[in-house]
């Protein structure tokens, strides 16, 4: 659950950056006699006094990813004092293109296409895969209506992911100067994204339930799949925005939330448990199945160890570990400068952006209620369709009727 890496703990640094040029500011002497520009922080740097018509120069930024640290960027200071100012930007301005190291703006690159490529294709197979289950109304019941609600959960966090993506990479100081809608986009994503572990832990919890508990309400246990599924990602929120907001301390409040800070385990523990208790319950389903397949067919016919029962359990095997994978190995993240920083990042965005893929896969395309529906529609389809021949058929058929009549059929 982290934000863009380029982004990550980069406030921090900015802070200290910003307090060590107040501090030359407040400290410099007048060691020029002649107009200078003052000292400036530009957001990155820290420009000490410079005499006019100077163009001043420094090592490129260590802290931000994507920048080579051993080139140099240049910022001029013009001949009536003031630092260049960009007409354009309007703003003073400071050319930071020597900067970039273009193979990992490359690899960056390739990352955020991964990401976008992933979440579209998963968008689109979510959107198929409610549209079927919508459209066959013979196969409502509580476990498609489960299923159902995990597609659209999927479905809305990837489309706020590629709008977050949109925005943070092609709108970033719109966004920025917009804090009310970036936080609230923010705050959505991750409602969002915690609901697609609800959701998960409400397969896991569903049929855990059918199986050990064969005689349940599906009425009221849907309400409650429901409430879980969608109440733990609003209370995490109603608890989180509170506490960051009334809590959050100096760029936290303006940095449109990007950072993460100790507030975040907010959001980790829900899926944390999510993960945990989903793992318990298919390892207790495991134990019931194999019990109840060891007894015979006859001993639990009535057990519910169906065969849709057991594809649900392999699908949830096969889906809860990959759910869970990315927030499992976010401690084990190679520090920055690293290697395998590049393979886990490249593995990251496979495994995230095409979760949604595989939900509708397993769930959806692979399910043999669905593929039966869809195969029974194809043949009423083809059975109303007008044979090709048909009216050949019966226009031979009334010639051969009317030369009969006039007695001509005999040479």
């Amino acid at each position: 659950m982290s934000e863009p890496s380029f982004l990550s703990d980069l406030s921090d640094v900015l802070v200290q950056k910003e307090k060590e040029c107040l501090n030359i500011e407040s400290n410099k002497s007048n060691y020029y006699d002649v107009l200078t520009c003052p000292v400036h922080f530009d957001g990155w740097s820290c420009w000490p006094e410079t005499p006019a018509g100077q163009v001043a120069n420094q090592s490129c930024p260590d802290f931000i990813p994507g920048f080579e640290p051993t080139n140099t960027v240049y910022y001029k200071c013009m001949e009536d004092g003031t630092w260049y100012f960009h007409e354009p930007y309007n703003r003073t301005w400071v050319n930071y293109t020597t900067c970039v190291n273009t193979d990992d703006l490359s690899f960056r690159t390739v990352v955020i296409i991964i990401h976008s490529v992933g979440y579209s294709i998963s968008l689109v197979a979510l959107l198929i895969s409610l549209a079927l289950l919508i459209y066959f109304k013979t196969l409502r019941c509580a476990r498609i209506l489960i299923h159902m609600n995990l597609f659209a959960s999927f479905a809305l966090n990837n489309f706020l992911w590629l709008l977050w993506y949109y925005l943070m990479f092609d709108e970033t100081e719109a966004l920025f100067a917009n804090q009310a809608v970036c936080k609230s986009l923010h705050t959505v994503l991750y409602t969002c994204l915690i609901s697609n572990y609800s959701w998960m832990l409400c397969e896991g919890l569903y049929l855990h339930t059918v199986l050990v508990w064969a005689f349940i309400s599906q009425r009221n246990l849907l309400k409650g799949m429901i409430l879980i599924g969608w109440g733990i990602p609003l209370l995490t929120t109603l608890i989180y925005v509170p506490v960051r907001s009334i809590f959050g301390e100096g760029d936290d409040l303006t940095m449109c939330w990007i950072k993460d800070t100790k507030f975040e385990i907010i959001n980790q523990i829900p899926v944390a448990a999510t993960i945990i208790l989903n793992l318990f319950f298919l390892i207790n389903i495991v134990r019931v199945v194999v019990m109840k397949l060891r007894k015979g067919p006859a001993e639990g016919q009535g057990s519910g160890t169906s065969r849709s029962s057991l594809q649900a359990l392999r699908a949830t095997l096969l889906l809860v570990p990959l759910l869970g994978l990315n927030f499992l190995l976010t401690p084990f993240r190679p520090e920055t400068g690293e290697p395998w920083l590049y393979y886990y990042d490249l593995f990251s965005a496979v495994t995230t952006s095409f979760q949604g893929l595989c939900v509708a896969i397993l769930f959806c395309f692979c399910n043999g209620e669905v593929q039966a529906q869809i195969k029974r529609k194809w043949r009423t389809v083809r059975s109303f369709r007008p044979r090709a021949n048909s009216c050949s058929a019966t226009t031979m058929s009334y010639v051969k009727s009317t030369y009969t009549t006039n007695g001509r059929e005999k040479v």
